[in-house]
């Protein structure tokens, strides 16, 4: 698998506090939009991102932002 799954045709709205996340890259994680590990069976590598205070984010569900891990609309053209 070379190309991610859409996991959702919208953005995940999330409330995040300062930390390290991993983003699901792939689609296949079952706790979506974070990876849990699912993308070893794939080519497909999750993305690390840095909160340095809390706030809500809306993080890509389609998987095709090309702002990644972050929601661009991108959703919209599907």
């Amino acid at each position: 698998m070379t190309e991610p799954v859409i996991a959702q045709k919208a953005p995940y709205e999330v409330e995040l506090t300062p930390g390290d996340y991993w983003w699901c890259a792939c689609g296949l994680s079952k706790k979506q939009p974070f990876c849990d590990g699912s993308h070893k069976t794939t080519d497909i590598t999750p993305q690390k991102f840095t909160i340095t205070a809390t706030e809500k984010k809306w993080l890509c569900g389609c998987k095709a932002s090309k702002n990644k891990p972050f929601c661009d609309g991108s959703h919209k053209a599907l």
